[in-house]
């Protein structure tokens, strides 16, 4: 039997949807493929609309996971909350590969329609917002791009009100018999977390045996697997629109790669990185 001829439905596979729900009814793809609206005839507007909403709903996801892995740390729940972690340094590594497809975008091509972006701009992702608010970098100026959004605003605020991921992490450490500071246990929440000579020195405490912390060493690890792959993906950011843009001021007013490379100095866990020096 050739491949022309084969009919699945002799073998059980449903072909009638008229009264089913269908792939397409279950993803609603209709309403996912109808939501790319070019605004030029630029060949490549099409290729950058796609680039961003697929980041979206990366985005989407990653939240989905860090916020789940967030309460279960503060749960002590911590196993459930290591397959997330590597789940989300695996959504960033697809974050990172579009950039790839992005960087086949000339400036020539970008140039046909970046006029009709008008003020949009990447740097508005309220997902992106709160990502880093999640995960602990907690500017507050950064609420400023979505006053105009009364609900954006509220999941903003919300999110500065709760312990981020990392405060979670000290708070199990410090449960656990790694003790931390009380000034970074009962700290403000919503303000982004500095480094702690003390911080460092518990987490040394972690790494010099690991066999006796292994819960802690793995959830460490995990967040430091996570962060190299979100700094890839700055960096990847940083080239990409260097590459397309050079130095031009970004369609939002940001001051373009300059505000950008500003954005790779941040460190979301900061001691987990400044402990490998003291060992």
């Amino acid at each position: 039997m050739t491949s022309s001829t084969y009919d699945p439905a002799s073998e059980g596979a449903e072909t009638d949807f008229a009264k089913r729900m269908s792939y397409g009814d279950y993803l609603a793809l209709d309403a996912i493929l109808g939501a790319q609206h070019p605004l030029s005839d630029a060949h490549d507007e099409l290729l950058f609309i796609i680039q961003h909403q697929t980041s979206e709903l990366w985005m989407r996801l990653a939240l989905h996971e860090i916020g789940a892995a967030r309460r279960a740390i503060a749960a002590d729940d911590v196993q459930p909350a290591l397959k997330m972690l590597a789940r989300v340094s695996r959504i960033f590594e697809q974050l990172n590969g579009a950039w790839d497809v992005l960087r086949t975008m000339t400036p020539s091509d970008y140039t046909r329609f970046r006029d009709a972006l008008g003020q949009s701009s990447g740097f508005q992702s309220w997902q992106y917002r709160l990502i880093e608010y999640t995960l602990g970098n907690r500017n507050a100026a950064m609420l400023k791009p979505h006053a105009h959004d009364p609900a954006v605003t509220a999941k903003l605020e919300a999110e500065l009100a709760n312990p981020s991921l990392y405060d979670e992490v000290l708070r199990l450490a410090d449960r656990g018999g790694i003790a931390m500071p009380r000034a970074v246990l009962e700290r403000d929440v919503s303000e982004t977390h500095r480094v702690n000579e003390a911080v460092v020195e518990a987490w040394r405490r972690v790494y010099e045996a690991p066999e006796a912390h292994w819960t802690l060493y793995e959830l460490a690890e995990k967040l430091v697997d996570f962060e190299d792959y979100f700094r890839r993906w700055r960096f990847n950011h940083v080239t990409t629109v260097e590459r397309v843009i050079g130095f031009k001021r970004g369609t939002g007013g940001t001051a373009g790669i300059g505000y950008l490379k500003r954005m790779l100095e941040i460190e979301l866990f900061p001691e987990l990185w400044r402990v490998r020096t003291v060992l």
